[in-house]
């Protein structure tokens, strides 16, 4: 029988996410309903049944603006996607399910907020904020913290 507890905390709760480390180098493939792009903001639009993978890592969301390194030398490179709309991030046996995410390229992490659920394997997490590291696997919840934790007693 497996025991579950209830733990709320407030403030903020370090967890180890080592499913979601990940390669943020890696190329992006995005498929959706449809595609917008702004010229003059330099940021393209994709809406509808978005799904975005890189590596083993997937995001989907019902729509997400990439936006482009801008300047001179720029070779079309991706610098923040910003997910809305059911998000859900994927990675190997880890999952987490928010209202919105910010994924930023260059540093790999990822802010997801509204409503977050963190499931890693049987236990799951749910806080207002989870921000992850992609690089180092460390990732930090933010506001009211509650745990499920399973623990394998029978």
């Amino acid at each position: 029988m497996a025991l579950c507890l209830p733990v709320a905390a407030f403030a903020q709760a370090n967890v180890a996410f080592g499913g979601l480390k990940h390669d943020s180098s890696l190329p992006i493939e995005i498929s959706a309903d449809q595609l917008t792009v702004d010229q003059a903001s330099g940021a393209a639009t994709f809406q509808g049944n978005v799904v975005i993978g890189q590596g083993d890592m997937r995001l989907s969301a019902g729509k997400v603006r990439v936006e482009y390194v801008t300047g001179a030398d720029t070779t079309g490179e991706i610098s923040r996607l910003h997910a809305t709309g059911g998000v859900t991030l994927v990675n190997g046996a880890e999952a987490a399910e928010a209202r919105e995410a910010v994924y930023t390229i260059s540093t790999g992490m990822v802010v997801m907020t509204g409503n977050v659920i963190l499931t890693q394997g049987q236990n799951a997490l749910s806080s207002d904020k989870l921000t992850v590291n992609l690089n180092t696997g460390a990732g930090q919840m933010d506001g009211r913290v509650k745990s499920i934790i399973q623990t394998g007693a029978n």
